[in-house]
């Protein structure tokens, strides 16, 4: 056994001994996607087998098996019958929580980066003006960027914002939401919708892949702790980096 597998094991004994009403397989998942995001475990690495897990955790092969489950299901690991358990290469990213893409990349132990290509005042169409409930052909800021996860990248965004929550728009560098923060708004909730396509012109234009994969493209609005829309979206993301979570 190597020594991530025995960090992990180490782990897996702590949580799984503490006392409290979260089920046993519950606290094994949690304590894998903690070792991912804390660099104990990383992209391609292979878990012991489930008898081996079950007998160095002192838990029923069922429990752990569940707990497999659960982190497939949740796009962590990839099982193949006779090859194992192997944790997945794809990014993680929650729909739910409006923390910002940065930031999720950041809590996930890996390194965030944003290419800007555009940021420009354009009057919205139909489509943002009744996202960001504004008359139609109002001015907003139009923000565009590709987005890296640890070199790679993996998203071309187009962020639509009403004109008056942005004061100098060269202000903003890494992270939309960092600037926000900044200026006291704080995005609490978000509201996504996620279709699938190939890649037009432009995404293969700013994002080179070596083979072409499907595209997910997430619209999204972030709203303010009052509920008002500040912020929408136009994202296209590759199909074979990420796994989006939305949970309820």
């Amino acid at each position: 056994m190597n020594d991530a597998h025995l960090s992990l094991i180490q782990q897996l004994c702590t949580r799984l001994a503490e006392i409290d009403n979260t089920p046993l397989y519950v606290k094994f998942a949690e304590t894998v996607k903690f070792a991912v995001r804390t660099g104990v475990l990383h992209q391609g690495d292979m878990l012991p087998s489930e008898r081996e897990l079950g007998q160095q955790t002192g838990v029923s092969r069922i429990t752990v098996r569940k707990a497999l489950e659960l982190l497939e299901q949740e796009g962590v690991i990839i099982r193949s019958q006779g090859y194992g358990t192997q944790i997945s290469d794809k990014f993680e990213y929650s729909l739910k929580e409006a923390k910002g893409f940065s930031q999720q990349v950041v809590l996930l132990g890996k390194k965030p980066n944003t290419l800007w290509v555009n940021k420009s005042i354009v009057p919205c169409s139909q489509e943002v003006a009744e996202s960001l409930a504004l008359p139609i052909n109002s001015d907003v800021f139009m923000l565009k960027r590709i987005r890296y996860v640890d070199e790679q990248p993996v998203s071309i965004e187009e962020s639509y914002v009403p004109i008056g929550l942005i004061g100098d728009v060269d202000d903003i560098g890494l992270s939309l939401y960092d600037y926000f923060r900044s200026q006291n708004i704080y995005p609490t909730r978000t509201k996504s919708k996620v279709s699938a396509r190939m890649p037009d012109e432009d995404f293969q234009t700013h994002i080179k892949l070596e083979k072409t994969v499907p595209v997910l493209v997430i619209k999204q609005v972030a709203f303010d702790h009052k509920n008002v829309p500040i912020e929408y979206s136009f994202n296209q993301c590759r199909s074979d980096m990420y796994v989006f979570v939305s949970e309820e």
